[in-house]
C-alpha cells in the first residue's frame, strides 16, 4: 500500500466519481481505477459499489476512509517537519474555518499571509464550528478559526477577534417599533436559524436560556448557511440572530432591521492541536492572527 494509492482512494471516496477524482488529481481515469482495483485485490476487500452511474463506499470502504485520511494527515505532518528545515520558502498550511469567519473575516488575512509567504500553499475548508474543530482534532487541518466555544482538552484556543451579534427582522415584522421584552414575545415569532453545531446558533440558544425559554417552544426553520438564513428573513421568514458582519449590507439597505435585544459579544477563536507538531507555516499564521487581533 502506497501513499499515492491512499490519496487516490480518498479522492474517489469524497467525490463518489472516478472521472472527477482523476480530473482533480491530474491523473488519467485508468490510473485512478487501477489504483483502487490494486487496493481491493491486494486485500481481497471491496471498497466501492456501483450504483447507477455513481460509485458509493461499501461498509469496509467507509471504515477504511477514516484510517486513510489519518495516514495522509500524519504523512503531511512528517513532510512539513522536513520542510521547516528550509524555512518558509515552501510548505503547506491547511485551515478550517466556520462560515461567518471564512466568508466575512478571514479572506484578507489569508491574502496577507500569501503575500508574505508566497511559497506556502494555503487551503481552506469551511464547516460549522463543531466540524471545523473535528478537522483539527483529526489532523486534517493545522489551524481552525471558529466563532463558537470549544471545550476540548486536545485543542488549544486563543481569542483573535470579537464579533457583534444582532437580532434582525424584515420591515413589516411586528417587532418593528415594539421590541420583544419577554420569553413569550420571543416564542410568538417564527424564526429562521442556523443548524445545531454552528456558533451563531449557540449564541441564540444561550440568549434564550438566559431569558428562561426552552428551545422546544420555538417555531424554527433551519438552514445551513448564513446567506440562506439572511435571504429567508429578508423575504419575511420571521426573525433571526446573525453576526453584524453577515447582516451589515442588508441593514444598510433597509432589507433587514435591527431589533433591540441583549446578545453577548462572541469571540473568534484560533484552534490548534496541542499534541501535534507546530510547523513554521502554522506558527507564522498564528502570529499573524495575534498581530491583527482587534
Amino acid at each position: 500500500m502506497t501513499l499515492e494509492q491512499l490519496r487516490i482512494f480518498v479522492a474517489v471516496a469524497e467525490r463518489e466519481h472516478v472521472t472527477k477524482a482523476a480530473q482533480d488529481l491530474n491523473l488519467t481515469q485508468s490510473a485512478v481505477s487501477a489504483a483502487v482495483s490494486t487496493l481491493e485485490a491486494r486485500y481481497a476487500t471491496k471498497l466501492f459499489d456501483r450504483v447507477g452511474r455513481s460509485i458509493v463506499l461499501t461498509e469496509a470502504g467507509r471504515m477504511f476512509l477514516g484510517e486513510a485520511r489519518s495516514v495522509l494527515a500524519r504523512a503531511s505532518t512528517a513532510e512539513q517537519a522536513l520542510t521547516d528545515l528550509s524555512g518558509l520558502k515552501r510548505g503547506r498550511l491547511a485551515l478550517a474555518a466556520s462560515q461567518t469567519v471564512a466568508g466575512y473575516w478571514l479572506s484578507p488575512l489569508i491574502h496577507d499571509f500569501r503575500r508574505a509567504y508566497p511559497g506556502v500553499e494555503v487551503s481552506l475548508q469551511i464547516a460549522n464550528t463543531d466540524d471545523a474543530a473535528a478537522l483539527i482534532r483529526n489532523g486534517e487541518a493545522d489551524v481552525g478559526i471558529v466563532e463558537g466555544e470549544i471545550d476540548d482538552p486536545l485543542l488549544a484556543s486563543e481569542t483573535v477577534a470579537e464579533d457583534d451579534m444582532v437580532l434582525v427582522v424584515a420591515p413589516g415584522h411586528p417587532w418593528i417599533g415594539s421590541a420583544p421584552s419577554s420569553g413569550e414575545d420571543l416564542i410568538a415569532s417564527e424564526w429562521t436559524l442556523r443548524e445545531p453545531g454552528s456558533g451563531t446558533r449557540a449564541i441564540f440558544e444561550a440568549a434564550i436560556e438566559t431569558a428562561g425559554v426552552s428551545m422546544e417552544k420555538f417555531d424554527v426553520m433551519v438552514l445551513a448557511s448564513n446567506e440562506a438564513v439572511r435571504s429567508a428573513v429578508e423575504a419575511g421568514a420571521g426573525a433571526t440572530v446573525l453576526s453584524r458582519l453577515v447582516a451589515k449590507f442588508s441593514i444598510a439597505t433597509g432589507a433587514l432591521v435591527v431589533v433591540p435585544f441583549q446578545l453577548p459579544t462572541r469571540r473568534f477563536l484560533s484552534l490548534r492541536h496541542r499534541e501535534r507538531h507546530v510547523t513554521k507555516a502554522t506558527q507564522a499564521f498564528l502570529d499573524m492572527l495575534q498581530d491583527g487581533k482587534t
